[in-house]
């Protein structure tokens, strides 16, 4: 999915069904005019990498790329945006799992805790 061309009809057309907001123009600014506020815009992250495969590194986000259609589709049309995979959905523990689960013992803990 990742050789797929993102366009700003296609991404337009995601959000008027995913999101129920319009876009007046692919220029217009998604921020100031109120068409997005800042959760829908995580949504439209969320939805680009579900429908194009695409994931932008966290490192790459410079709020001015998400304001525009035209800006956005540029953004990920390069390198920035990565191929997402499966596995690029959630990270796994640092710790064990004991740890996580809450079995290995703690200083001053109870073995009733």
């Amino acid at each position: 999915m990742s050789s797929q061309t993102v366009d700003s009809t296609r991404l337009r057309a995601l959000m008027l069904r995913h999101l129920h907001v319009e876009v007046p123009s692919a220029d217009a600014d998604l921020l100031e005019s109120g068409v997005l506020d800042s959760l829908q815009l995580v949504d439209l992250l969320l939805l680009i990498e579900e429908h194009f495969g695409r994931r932008i590194a966290i490192e790459a986000i410079d709020l001015e790329d998400l304001r525009t259609l035209s800006r956005l589709t540029q953004l990920l049309n390069t390198p920035a945006a990565t191929e997402a995979s499966a596995h690029d959905t959630g990270h796994a523990a640092t710790e064990p799992d004991e740890r996580r689960d809450g079995l290995t013992a703690h200083p001053g803990a109870s073995s009733s805790d």
